[in-house]
């Protein structure tokens, strides 16, 4: 299974927001990344809190890679069984989306919609959000601190492109050494590829993110 796919592209505590007005009920849908179970149904309180009035505010996450069901969670939230919650889960699996999470907030209009009505605006509401969601892609990123002589560094640098490998500092003393960051999945081709290169002679070594 590869490490990448698309998931929602938002800053920090921001959410991408869309709303409907369907037979005089208003249905305002709230969208964010959730990287973790945890951080999905913090969402959920936080819009519940925005909207403590609403009729219903009904939920749907998906916290793990586009279609997989190892970590989610769904709420009808008071409309009836299997009205809201699991086709709003449904959506999300199917939309190509990882680590996401979405509420529709519901106010009453009078006019009731029937299940299949609530299905459907249910449905349609998280499929209109996610027609505008914007997305980025997943990388799983490593880090590594590169040792090689001189003579080298020019074939290192052309090396970088073919595995995605980003320099992000530099040193120069009795030895070049290069912090360098690249996709995970490109760490160990890229470590040997550099090997090939130096004949043997370039030392890499995994470097924390954090220092």
């Amino acid at each position: 299974m590869t490490d990448r796919y698309p998931i929602p592209h938002l800053p920090p505590q921001a959410l991408h927001r869309t709303e409907q007005i369907i037979k005089r009920s208003r249905f305002i849908t709230s969208t964010a990344h959730a990287p973790s179970s945890e951080a999905a149904r913090a969402f959920v309180e936080r819009i519940r809190q925005e909207f403590p009035d609403a009729t219903h505010n009904c939920w749907a996450f998906a916290a793990g890679a586009p279609g997989h069901t190892a970590r989610v969670g769904f709420s009808d939230d008071g409309e009836p069984h299997g009205t809201a919650g699991r086709p709003m889960l449904t959506v999300l699996l199917h939309g190509g989306v990882g680590e996401i999470v979405s509420v529709v907030t519901r106010y009453f209009g009078g006019i009731k919609l029937g299940t299949g009505g609530l299905v459907r605006a249910y449905q349609g509401a998280v499929q209109e959000n996610m027609g505008t969601l914007p997305t980025r892609e997943r990388i799983i990123p490593s880090h590594l601190d590169v040792i090689l002589e001189y003579a080298f560094i020019e074939r290192f640098r052309r090396l970088l492109p073919a595995h995605e490998a980003v320099v992000t500092a530099e040193e120069f003393g009795t030895d070049a050494v290069f912090s360098v960051s690249l996709p995970q999945e490109h760490a160990s081709a890229f470590a040997l590829a550099l090997a090939e290169l130096t004949d043997g002679g370039a030392l890499v070594e995994p470097r924390d993110a954090e220092t």
